[in-house]
């Protein structure tokens, strides 16, 4: 006769122990991360669209008519990239390729502000990191990866981690929609 042990909960503490406090401290830094991690999305939707002039100058912002992607991917066809005809393909699909990539800042930004819907903003959110990390080869700092590959694996440990239940919302966002849509928690 054999015993399966039950899963442990990772997200929670076990209470009173050092390895509870020591998890309690980490879930804690996971949140802060979460967090500046949708503050950095939002401040990138922020600047494309009004050109705060951080990385995008007020003449060249989307509501001046500017494109929030054609700089980046016309950049990544002149510097020699192995996949310019795919960035080139995006490109001639403006406006399409602005609208998806500035509502994806915004929402991925919210998600992980807020700590919902943090499964798809994940999903999402290293999607786009993976293709911007294509789109900026050749890396010129190392020729294998580069901090989009960083913070996209790190959005995929957050969604695995719950980290939306720490400093955010994510509890009460599962329990409002995890039993109708579990694809939005």
């Amino acid at each position: 006769m054999s015993a399966t042990a039950a899963p442990a909960d990772l997200t929670s503490p076990s209470a009173g122990t050092t390895e509870g406090h020591a998890r309690s401290w980490g879930f804690t830094v996971l949140g802060v991360v979460r967090i500046l991690i949708g503050f950095y999305f939002l401040w990138a939707f922020a600047d494309k669209l009004f050109g705060l002039g951080y990385s995008t100058p007020s003449e060249r912002s989307w509501l001046n008519g500017g494109s929030p992607t054609a700089g980046f991917l016309g950049g990544s066809i002149e510097g020699g990239n192995p996949f310019a005809g795919v960035w080139q393909f995006f490109i001639d699909l403006n406006p399409v390729t602005n609208i998806l990539f500035m509502v994806g800042l915004f929402a991925i930004g919210v998600a992980f502000l807020l700590g919902i819907g943090m499964r798809i903003a994940a999903a999402s959110g290293f999607v786009m990191y993976m293709l911007m990390f294509l789109a900026a080869f050749p890396l010129v700092t190392n020729p294998i990866i580069d901090d989009h590959v960083i913070v996209g694996v790190l959005m995929l440990a957050m969604a695995g981690l719950a980290a939306g239940d720490h400093l955010g919302l994510g509890r009460q966002w599962r329990e409002l929609v995890g039993r109708k849509a579990p694809y939005l928690i």
